[in-house]
């Protein structure tokens, strides 16, 4: 009885280990560099506030603002007047506050099938394109490949103030699901972050070009492989306790959206470890 447990427990392992190579194996030749980056003609223009096309600015241009919030938005037509009332609300008195304060308000629209461009171009008119300026991705990209394809419209700010979607509901499964994903991110990828989900996060512009340019992964995982690297060129990463306001609307399919996050969270690990993907290792930034 005890040799046939023995020859069990041999064979459990043997075929975990088979598995993880077949994996690896995976992983590695469905590997690409990096995911091609395709610009739209129609992409590579804004509409100013008079209805003008304009040339989109690069992130490798010199910083003219010092604020750069950015927006993915997909379907949002209903809840986006209620978080740009409320940030610019706060970024208008803050500027009047302290006049050499600057700032700029990135909608992109990433592929929505609603009128979220229509609804963001509204505060476009209202506050000019100077200040809020709204871009519209022909095809949806996931919320990574709207922020990266977002670096290269990034003209001004020599920060970046990435804002997602917030998870609204809070069921035990979900909960559940939650506390697998944060085990799993931290047995796989990412140590000594609490919540690599939050949708709100500050990069000075020097993080943020190294970082976004780095990024494989662009849907829900993203920001695992963003912190990933931003661990990998040290730079330094701090979490701040801010007051969060949820807003019900949110487009996460609890089991769906989290086993595929639980694919893309493997696949990372797997993929820097066989040198599938791989980061070069420059000097250290402040």
């Amino acid at each position: 009885m005890l040799s046939l447990v023995l020859q069990l427990a041999v064979l459990g392992v043997a075929l975990a280990a088979a598995a993880l190579i077949l994996i690896s194996f995976v992983a590695f030749i469905t590997a690409t560099k990096m995911p091609h980056l395709r610009q739209y003609e129609e992409e590579k223009f804004f509409l100013n506030a008079r209805g003008q096309k304009e040339t989109l600015p690069s992130i490798w241009d010199s910083p003219t603002k010092q604020l750069s919030v950015v927006v993915p938005s997909y379907n949002e037509e209903k809840r986006l007047p209620v978080m740009m009332d409320e940030a610019l609300g706060y970024l208008e008195e803050r500027q009047k506050q302290d006049p050499t304060f600057t700032y700029e308000v990135i909608v992109v629209d990433d592929g929505s099938k609603d009128q979220t461009s229509k609804v963001a171009f509204k505060y476009c008119q209202k506050y000019g394109s100077d200040k809020v300026r709204v871009i519209t991705l022909v095809k949806n990209r996931g919320k990574g490949g709207a922020i990266r394809m977002d670096q290269m419209a990034i003209a001004c700010g020599s920060r970046a103030h990435l804002e997602k979607e917030s998870i609204a509901q809070r069921s035990y499964f979900r909960t559940l699901l939650m506390y697998g994903f944060h085990f799993l991110v931290w047995f796989l990828c990412v140590k000594g972050i609490r919540d690599t989900q939050c949708g709100f996060k500050l990069l000075t512009r020097e993080a943020a070009s190294r970082t976004f340019s780095s990024l494989h992964i662009e849907r829900w995982a993203f920001d695992v492989e963003l912190l990933y690297i931003a661990q990998f060129f040290k730079i330094p990463i701090a979490e701040i306790a801010v007051n969060w306001t949820e807003i019900e609307g949110s487009k996460l399919v609890p089991f769906w959206s989290w086993l595929q996050m639980g694919k893309d969270l493997l696949f990372i690990r797997l993929r820097y470890l066989t040198g599938a993907w791989r980061l070069e290792q420059t000097r250290k930034m402040n």
